[in-house]
């Protein structure tokens, strides 16, 4: 979303932009590194196209992913964070020709993360939440009851539609148990990275509960946290981790 980019745009200090297949392309430094900074766009389609793009025209070398996502597993709660280890599609259904959500040609349904990059974006989850009255502005964990968020490590599912109801949340807990969240952009994008061998990793802030109040506050809650935990989480994978 664009008040994420912002604020991720904000720690690098000599970005220039550069228009490709409609899109705008950050690319400047980040502590030192080499970086390109682009929304993915909404939908597998616009998400698949970026990842493309920053493979082939900018040459990435990894690829990190933040955003928001709709809650599904029990005991995950707004305010937590997602570190993704696994990804796949819950609306793709080429049955009977393939099992229910397999990816034809590739013979899986689930495309891993890479485990080097998640695990070092892990540690920048951990040391966030942990600097928690730093990263938010005061008075925003009482407004959105983000009392001892917490970090999960799991299965992320992507779907072109925005789950915002009650029964098709239900649906999709029963479907994918071991789903913890569902979003719209992370599979198509593990799913390109996996086909250049390009290392991707993803980390989603849970903005509700993909439910029937999945709409109330939810630009609020972008702005005044779920951006904010992309800064924080982004500036401290690149000050703690040895990725080069």
């Amino acid at each position: 979303m664009h008040e994420e980019l912002a604020t991720v745009l904000g720690l690098m200090p000599d970005e220039q932009k550069s228009v490709v297949a409609g899109r705008e392309f950050w690319l400047g430094h980040l502590h030192g590194h080499e970086v390109v900074a682009v929304l993915s766009g909404i939908g597998k389609v616009a998400a698949a196209t970026t990842a493309t793009v920053l493979i082939e025209h900018f040459g990435v070398r990894r690829i990190l992913f933040t955003g928001v996502a709709g809650g599904l597993g029990a005991d995950v709660r707004v305010g937590d964070v997602i570190v993704a280890s696994q990804f796949m599609q819950h609306d793709l259904d080429v049955s009977p020709l393939f099992p229910r959500y397999e990816v034809p040609g590739y013979g899986i349904a689930v495309f891993d993360a890479d485990p080097g990059l998640t695990a070092a974006l892990g540690r920048a989850v951990q040391a966030t939440l942990a600097d928690l009255p730093h990263v938010l502005l005061p008075g925003v964990v009482e407004t959105f009851g983000l009392h001892a968020p917490r970090s999960h490590h799991g299965l992320l599912i992507s779907g072109d539609r925005f789950v915002a109801t009650t029964s098709e949340c239900r649906v999709l807990q029963q479907a994918l148990p071991k789903a913890l969240a569902v979003e719209m952009e992370g599979a198509p994008f593990a799913q390109v990275c996996r086909d250049y061998g390009i290392p991707f990793a993803a980390v989603r802030t849970v903005s509700d509960r993909a439910d029937d109040a999945a709409h109330v506050d939810f630009l609020a809650f972008l702005r005044q946290v779920a951006s904010r935990y992309s800064w924080r989480i982004i500036d401290n994978f690149f000050r703690l981790s040895q990725i080069r």
